[in-house]
């Protein structure tokens, strides 16, 4: 089967590992760099863990998630992935924090509870009396996502796989399989896989009711000086509590200490706008983790970076067929960890021309 993947991010670096690994003739294309930076996939680490709202298939999902890694790892001889443990901070009754611990329970998955005054000694960048609890769980952590992407991009070229970057698309035609590029030139597959991001309503622009373009921004930080042997064992923290919707990923691999928040980001159609921060942004982002992080005024900002995600009104995967063509986009900032999963199911369902099958899995974590 010949196949073309247009984005090289995280899905399709794993789809076109998936079909290549299977034998099939890929072609990957990417607008940017490999890594890009602008792109979702394109910062230094993600979260990846067990917890999620019981209500949800992602607690199903993320075991094939942990599998699927697993076989990457085994193809590139070598992991990218901290298992640090990840924990959450519960500020006040059902916030997110405390549907990721039901979450937990449902699944029966192994976590501790600790009581504030045992968290803020085991954490002391915890400010006492700011929270209800927290709960930690050694399974989790961090993604290096810039190894990765030049990883997967390394092998794809040694084994087989026609890998194209600084290569930008202008149209899909869905009844023929056929990409056509800025240079005028056309490729012609037998199937399309389109995994763009939050460019894929540039090419599909009437996606843009059901697939609705965010901008947000993370903030790198420096912690204060007698925070940063805490900050340098911590966990990735996954929720802050609240209505933050914050997360914390420690020192890990080349990225440093990153604060990033869902209450910061805004709806902007064209992902290619808006990705200079602007002046003190940083400084915006960090404020919204105070509390129950102690002592925010004495962080350092030492970089700010944009990105641009596709949201879902339900924060769920988004597939559709169109005749020759798959559409795959991640679902609303929580797709990395799931990627080399992502991968696997996109290559199985060209293979058993079962697009139901994928749609199921994307939908529910299970076929």
């Amino acid at each position: 089967m010949k196949t073309t993947v247009v984005g090289a991010g995280i899905a399709g670096l794993s789809t076109a590992w998936a079909l290549t690994r299977r034998g099939h003739e890929v072609t990957l294309l990417e607008q940017g760099s490999i890594p890009n930076p602008l792109s979702a996939s394109g910062d230094h680490h993600r979260i990846i863990r067990r917890a999620y709202p019981a209500s949800t298939g992602y607690g199903e999902a993320i075991t094939d998630a942990y599998l699927a890694w697993d076989e990457l790892w085994r193809d590139l001889g070598q992991s990218h992935y901290d298992p640090r443990g990840f924990m959450c901070i519960s500020r006040v009754q059902g916030d997110e924090a405390e549907i990721y611990l039901e979450g937990m329970s449902a699944g029966g998955w192994d976590f501790q509870l600790l009581q504030p005054d045992a968290a803020c000694e085991r954490w002391p960048f915890l400010e006492p009396g700011s929270f209800r609890y927290a709960f930690h769980s050694v399974e989790g952590g961090a993604l290096h996502c810039r190894r990765i992407a030049s990883g997967i991009a390394e092998w794809l070229r040694g084994n087989g796989c026609d890998l194209r970057e600084h290569v930008r698309v202008e149209e899909i035609e869905t009844d023929t399989g056929t990409v056509r590029l800025a240079d005028g030139s056309t490729i012609t597959a037998d199937h399309v896989v389109v995994t763009a991001g939050a460019w894929v309503t540039k090419l599909f622009p009437d996606l843009a009711s059901t697939l609705s373009v965010q901008r947000t921004a993370v903030v790198y930080l420096e912690p204060p000086a007698d925070l940063r042997e805490a900050w340098s064992r911590a966990p990735v923290i996954l929720d802050v509590g609240g209505t933050t919707d914050g997360y914390i990923i420690p020192p890990s691999g080349e990225g440093g200490l990153k604060f990033g928040a869902g209450a910061h980001r805004f709806a902007d159609d064209d992902p290619d706008r808006n990705r200079v921060p602007y002046d003190g942004e940083g400084r915006d982002i960090l404020k919204l983790f105070a509390p129950p992080i102690a002592k925010v005024d004495e962080y350092t900002v030492t970089d700010t970076v944009t990105c641009a995600y596709t949201f879902t009104k339900d924060e769920r995967f988004f597939a559709q067929q169109r005749q020759k063509c798959t559409i795959v986009s991640a679902c609303s900032g929580h797709g990395y960890k799931f990627g080399a999963a992502v991968g696997q199911h996109v290559a199985e369902s060209l293979e058993r021309d079962d697009f139901p099958r994928l749609k199921k899995w994307l939908r529910e974590g299970r076929v």
